[in-house]
Formats: C-alpha cells, structure tokens, sequence
C-alpha cells in the first residue's frame, strides 16, 4: 500500500468509525463528531503532507484490579492510533504464532483460558498424570520497550518510508524513561507488543521446542509433565529476553504449580475438569455491584459480570448474585 492511498480519505472515515463504535457517549468524541469533517480533512491534510504531530496525553490511574497508570491520547490522535492498527494488524498478524491471544481477532482471555485446559488435559492424559505450570510475567512490560528496537522490528516488516515515519511519531509521542515506554491506553500499544515479543515467540517455538506455551501481552505459561524440565527454562528465557529485547522476568511473578493445586490465569483459576473466578474477583464483584444498584449503569455492570462468570463453573454464585439484587432491590 502507498502512504497516499494509506492516508486517504476513506480510510481514515473507516478508522474512526472503528474508533467510535462504543464511545458515542463519550464528550470528547461529540464534540470532535460535531465538525467531523472539517477535523478529518484537517487530519488528512496534516498526515498527506507530513505536518502532523502528536499530541500529549491524559494521564490518570484505574484500579481495576490493580492500580495502573494510563494515558489517554485526543480524539484526534486516536484516530489516527486505529489508521496504524488496521495497518499493522493486516501486515504481521499472519506472522505470529497461533497462541498469543492478545489483541487479536477471535483470540482474547476467554480462547486463550480455553486453550491453557487443552494443553493440561493433554498433558496429564486426560488428568491421569502429572502435570506442572510455568508461570511468568515481565517487569514493567510497558514502561520497558524500548523503542530504538521497536523502530527495527517495524522496519524489518515495512519498507514504506512515509508510515514508518508516522509510526515514528506516535512511538516517539511517549516516553516512561528516555527512549522507553509505550503507553497503556494507546490501541497501537497493543499490536506494538505483539510486534516485540513476536521473536521471543518463534525462540520459544522453534529454538526451545516448546509446544505447551501460551502468551497474552506479557503474561505466558508452559506446561509439562516434567517440573524438572520447566526450572531448566527459567534462565534460558530470562537471557533471552535481557539480551535480546532489553526486558526483565518479574522476579516476584514466577510460579511453577502442579494443575491440581489450581493454575491462576487472566482472572480464572483452572483445575482438572472445572474452573472457578479468582476469590479477589468474586469479591469484587459484589462490592461494584452494591455500589451501583439503583443507578442506570447496573444492569450494564451486571451482565459484564455474568458474561465472565459464563466462562466458568458459577452456577451457585450466579444464584447468590440474582437473590443480593433481589434482596437489595425490596
């Protein structure tokens, strides 16, 4: 594709049609809808001739459930964050491997808890043997790339000066520490990831052999019958990533645990032919529900906690649920 045809017209009206699916609400997207127009053409003008330049971030805190630190990019900004996505997703996507979940079409949490009960139940021939997980985390995945070698990947899979260009400014829009850090908040900051980790993927694939392994962003897991087998990969994978993607295992996040004693992973526990939502979820979701009765977001609230609590074995806390409202609303 050339960087005219990129930035056209019609594609940046797609992006933000994808931008405002679910934040029509929002007073920010009102308020640049209100001349939408005159902004893209404005944008369009900006990115056809090169003068566009990001702008700065919202920056705030969630605790949802732990404490996180996001900045938000302008309306603006975020449309042209969705022209990159789509781009960039349509160019490497094909390339990773199967079992990173993050931010991809038909992958996401839910697949990839899914797949993690495949792998175990192969693993322990159908829970009849042993079967351990390697859990790990890295430290500060986020505020850590770095971005020198975020450029050298993109530039490895682009060969179009212009978008790497505009790639370069969004990626140079934000520093954690000089030179480091991709936003959390930023839709590019998601395929961004998959971009860096993409070789720590094909090492553990193909240099490793490793065919029990699942990632989504920086959370991954192994499983093998062999507790042995899996402190053996420790070292190996932290070499790996300090030597080659300037990034650290989180020293307090790595777990090994046998499949019996229950495999916590992206908010569910796994246990042979069940899993049950973290205990730190469950109470938390009669907390946001308390809070929000009577209000007009609880019904909004409580199906998107029965829809995650769909994905697990809850009939009984399903029921508690239904009769606190019941309770909470005579």
């Amino acid at each position: 594709m050339n960087y005219s045809t990129f930035v056209s017209l019609n594609n940046l009206f797609v992006a933000w049609g994808e931008f405002r699916r679910g934040k029509k609400n929002k007073v920010d997207v009102q308020l640049f809808e209100r001349n939408l127009e005159d902004n893209l053409f404005q944008l369009h003008h900006e990115l056809k001739y090169k003068t566009y330049r990001h702008g700065s971030y919202e920056s705030f805190y969630v605790n949802d459930p732990k404490r996180r630190h996001i900045h938000k990019a302008s309306v603006r900004d975020r449309v042209v964050h969705h022209l990159l996505y789509i781009y960039l997703y349509q160019r490497f996507n094909q390339h990773f491997i199967y079992d990173s979940y993050s931010c991809r079409l038909e992958k996401g949490t839910h697949k990839a808890v899914d797949r993690l009960e495949i792998f175990t139940r192969r693993v322990s021939k159908n829970y009849t043997k042993n079967c351990w997980v390697l859990h790990l985390d890295i430290k500060k995945f986020f505020a850590s790339v770095d971005h020198s070698m975020l450029k050298s990947f993109l530039t490895m899979g682009i060969d179009n000066v212009d978008i790497l260009w505009l790639l370069e400014e969004v990626i140079d829009s934000f520093n954690a520490s000089e030179g480091k850090g991709i936003p959390l908040g930023n839709l590019t900051s998601q395929v961004f990831a998959n971009i860096y980790m993409d070789d720590f993927d094909q090492y553990i694939k193909h240099k490793l052999q490793i065919k029990y392994y699942i990632r989504y962003a920086d959370d991954f897991i192994i499983v093998s019958d062999k507790k042995e087998l899996l402190i053996s990969y420790i070292d190996a994978i932290s070499d790996f990533l300090e030597s080659n993607l300037k990034l650290a295992l989180h020293p307090k996040k790595i777990t090994i645990r046998r499949l019996t004693w229950g495999i916590d992973f992206l908010g569910y526990i796994v246990l042979p032919h069940y899993r049950l939502p973290r205990t730190k979820t469950k109470r938390r979701i009669f907390t946001k529900l308390d809070e929000k009765i009577g209000i007009p977001s609880f019904n909004q609230s409580l199906q998107s906690y029965l829809g995650y609590l769909g994905h697990a074995n809850t009939y009984g806390l399903k029921q508690r649920i239904k009769n606190r409202i019941w309770f909470s609303t005579k």
